[in-house]
């Protein structure tokens, strides 16, 4: 359990506590939009923001409509980390259900996109703590070990991607605890202040001209002829195009994309300051973490390095931080036994949206683009692929990518309530206890 003298933490993203990057951002007055735009973009995290960037600096006329503050969803509620994400059924996985050559082109376009936002970030100097510091994942049962050699395995015949064993009597030199069997670190993988860089975004594009609209729904799009209406808190706009980049936060109007993904809550906990050898002692070489269990668990140092920072699962609906952070401390304390006297200063969580296929969405559905389902890896993926759907708007042969001709499906009856979620979550827990 929770220690008493831990429970009196600060229920807001860790993130939002440095001043700079809470300081909220001046949004567009919505009396002052105009009639009508190129393009309505719905939803102000990585996504939207994206795209409206690629969009104005086309020269084409933006608005984006965003329901609570810019960012507010998952954008600042992500534990930052980076990499490729490559598909959360392994390459075998997906081959057995897209074929070889469709899921090697998703693997190599993965990499394309770890590559993008990293030279973006840098190129537009977004000062957002981007480091390339490695990802260490351990075998959280002996069985696991193998599987995770062959992925990289694997992997390596696809795309260059380095990983490099190591073996349980070396673990930890990555990991400061016994609980796994070994594991595998993979040295380009990186970890971002992603309120920063959501900050850095929202700076770019209202430098370059798109109208950032805060804490204004969306709550109707109306196609007439060629052209879309879309009515908000306070009135309507006529536009070309409308992109739905909303992710775990889909509902409203958007009922036939909320069918198609799954919303999960994440949820995270940033424990006090600890000494620098006791951050050492968890992370020695302050990589970003992870294992193989079902429930996965993720955790990094802060980008100062004075806090340990770890997440997973939240249980329960709504936000409650009463149980997720117990269980969150008690999993992080089973792993590093000399974090069990931290107290923890901050909790919180976000949704996330996974697919019924594993991968990511994008494309057009009822004439309105969209781009959705990162499935728990979106700091890349929903950056490029923001850019990616305004491409397609502009109606450049850059905006296609291997994720296209993935269909976009639902289940029979499901209207985007996971009402399946509780008993898939107590099975993957039992699952994690027995080994599996």
């Amino acid at each position: 359990m929770l220690a008493k003298h831990s429970s009196n933490y600060t229920n807001a993203p860790y993130w939002l506590a440095d001043k700079t990057v809470a300081a909220p951002v001046i949004s567009f007055n919505r009396a002052e939009l105009p009639a009508q735009v190129d393009v309505v973009i719905v939803g102000g995290g990585f996504t939207g923001l994206s795209a409206a960037i690629t969009l104005v600096r086309a020269g084409r006329s933006v608005a984006l409509f965003e329901a609570g503050d810019l960012g507010s969803g998952a954008s600042t509620r992500t534990g930052g980390m980076l990499g490729p994400s490559f598909g959360k059924l392994g390459v075998n996985g997906l081959e057995r259900q897209y074929g070889r050559d469709q899921v090697h082109a998703t693997i190599r376009e993965s990499l394309v996109a770890f590559d993008w936002l990293v030279y973006f970030i840098r190129d537009e100097q977004i000062d957002c703590d981007l480091s390339i510091c490695g990802r260490f994942r351990g075998a959280s049962h002996p069985d696991h070990y193998a599987g995770l050699v062959e992925q990289a395995e694997e992997l390596a015949k696809i795309v260059d991607f380095p990983a490099i064993e190591v073996s349980r009597e070396n673990q930890r030199e990555e990991a400061g605890t016994d609980a796994y069997y070994g594991g595998i670190v993979y040295p380009t993988d990186g970890v971002v202040h992603p309120a920063k860089l959501l900050r850095g975004l929202c700076q770019i594009a209202r430098r370059e001209g798109a109208m950032l609209v805060e804490n204004c729904p969306v709550h109707g799009v109306e196609k007439h002829n060629n052209r879309f209406e879309v009515g908000f808190s306070g009135g309507k706009i006529a536009a070309e195009h409308v992109i739905i980049a909303t992710n775990g936060y889909t509902g409203g109007p958007f009922g036939k994309f909320k069918r198609r993904i799954i919303p999960i809550r994440s949820a995270m906990i940033a424990t006090e300051e600890l000494s620098e050898d006791m951050i050492k002692s968890v992370s020695p070489k302050l990589r970003c973490h992870g294992g193989t269990e079902r429930l996965v668990a993720y955790y990094r140092p802060s980008p100062d390095g004075r806090r340990i920072l770890f997440g997973g699962r939240a249980f329960g609906r709504g936000d409650q931080p009463g149980r997720y952070a117990p269980y969150l401390f008690d999993f992080m304390t089973r792993l590093f036994p000399q974090l069990a006297s931290a107290k923890i200063d901050y909790a919180w969580s976000g949704m996330i949206a996974y697919t019924f296929d594993h991968v990511p969405h994008i494309g057009v559905m009822d004439g309105m683009h969209y781009a959705m389902g990162y499935c728990g890896s979106g700091v890349g993926r929903s950056n490029y692929f923001g850019r990616k759907i305004a491409q397609r708007v502009l109606g450049l042969d850059e905006g296609k990518t291997a994720f296209d001709d993935f269909p976009f499906k639902t289940r029979p009856f499901y209207t985007g309530k996971p009402w399946f979620l509780p008993a898939i979550m107590k099975w993957h827990e039992f699952a994690d206890r027995q080994g599996w």
